[in-house]
């Protein structure tokens, strides 16, 4: 008798992980899109602005703090917060308890970055959701949890 054995990428689950990368995808693709055509800021990557809205929620968080917080290596922070830097959109400040290291801060042009960028997205977002059954939606807030777990993991 020929038994078939379940890896984890072939598992009962396979379909739920393409169909889910699939969706998250074309959803960031469509965010990013809204916010191309709106003119903000264009030049900025999702990386960057990500670690953007990290320093705004999270004022005084080292290079090292926010590259684990955003699941990057050092050298990769270190460039994002340096394009933020020239930018004018953070600035580095001396730590409050050793001298070796740096706080980053959000400056008041990156502030108006974030939350306009924000108020884009969730504008857009709340057009999309109201097009959506009340059940969709009940189902969508059961389900936050679960995708904010999946993206601290």
């Amino acid at each position: 008798m020929l038994t078939t054995m379940t890896t984890p990428e072939a598992g009962p689950d396979e379909g739920l992980a393409t169909s889910l990368r699939i969706s998250v995808s074309r959803l960031a693709r469509r965010m990013r899109a809204e916010r191309m055509a709106q003119g903000l800021q264009p030049e900025l990557s999702d990386t960057q602005l990500a670690a953007l809205a990290v320093l705004e929620q999270h004022p005084g968080m080292t290079p090292g703090a926010l590259a684990e917080h955003e699941k990057v290596q050092p050298p990769s922070i270190t460039r994002v917060i340096a394009s933020l830097e020239e930018r004018g959109l953070i600035a580095r400040m001396p730590h409050p308890t050793d001298r070796r290291q740096v706080v980053l801060a959000v400056t008041g042009p990156g502030r108006d970055v974030v939350r306009r960028v924000r108020a884009l997205r969730e504008a857009w977002l709340a057009r999309r959701l109201r097009e959506l059954s009340p059940d969709e939606r009940a189902a969508l807030r059961l389900a936050l949890p679960v995708l904010e777990k999946l993206s601290q993991s």
